[in-house]
């Protein structure tokens, strides 16, 4: 039996080895190098890296049994584009949730990135963001003096730091997780004022920024996760198992 995950976080790196111990055919699609290097290697299990368009999922699908969509919770495009290809290909989809986080009081929710940054335009201080580099377009017209993006150390997300106007200088090229004291260290380090983030759930570190936050005073500014249907790993794990013919 085959089974296609779209995935790219640990709950899909998570599953891909468990159904690779299992028996299954397993096809691990990920979008960057720096996913192919955390996904790993086992038996069973063959690694497709590089963005793919909606036909391009359909011919990774071809011939699939069943397909799990584990890419990141924001990733909205994406998880609508592989539900698109499963139609078009006739395989089942299933989607991996990951657990929300019970958000702080006093945290300030916005529904989109664009959202954040029109309201932080009418404050002033230094900004920690902690949303990844797709989204540093959109916080560009705040100045790249004030903000401090914390992306992984590629090539692709610098070029996206310097065309956001970011100083190197204000670049945290780093790879998670982050404790909660490296977190309260970067925001006293750089006298941050707002911590801007996504909840990514307990496998995000979401967490430990918040209690970072409250720790240093800085003002917690979150983008609100979509709403989707989906399973939770647990139940997604059983759902394969019954596909691979597994009681």
């Amino acid at each position: 039996m085959r089974i296609v995950i779209f995935g790219g976080t640990t709950e899909g790196r998570t599953l891909s080895h468990a159904l690779a111990r299992m028996g299954a055919a397993v096809t691990v699609c990920v979008a960057t190098v720096y996913g192919r290097e955390e996904q790993g290697e086992a038996a069973g299990m063959e690694v497709l890296c590089g963005r793919l368009d909606t036909e391009g999922m359909g011919r990774v699908l071809s011939g699939a049994d069943l397909c799990v969509d584990a890419t990141h919770p924001y990733a909205v495009q994406a998880s609508e584009n592989i539900r698109q290809a499963c139609a078009w290909e006739r395989v089942q989809y299933i989607r991996l949730l990951r657990d929300k986080s019970v958000l702080p009081e006093g945290a300030r929710v916005f529904l989109t990135a664009q959202d954040a940054a029109q309201w932080l335009e009418t404050t002033s201080g230094n900004i920690l963001l902690a949303t990844g580099a797709k989204e540093l377009d959109v916080f560009a017209s705040l100045g790249g003096a004030r903000l401090y993006p914390r992306v992984l150390p590629s090539h692709e997300s610098l070029a996206a730091c310097e065309a956001a106007g970011v100083p190197r200088s204000n670049i945290l090229a780093l790879q998670g997780p982050f404790t909660q004291e490296l977190n309260e260290a970067l925001i006293r380090q750089f006298r941050i004022r707002f911590l801007v983030t996504k909840d990514g759930g307990r496998a995000g570190g979401f967490e430990e920024k918040a209690l970072a936050a409250a720790a240093t005073g800085a003002q917690l500014v979150l983008l609100r996760r979509p709403d989707e249907d989906g399973l939770t790993y647990d139940a997604v794990l059983a759902r394969c198992g019954e596909v691979l013919g597994c009681r």
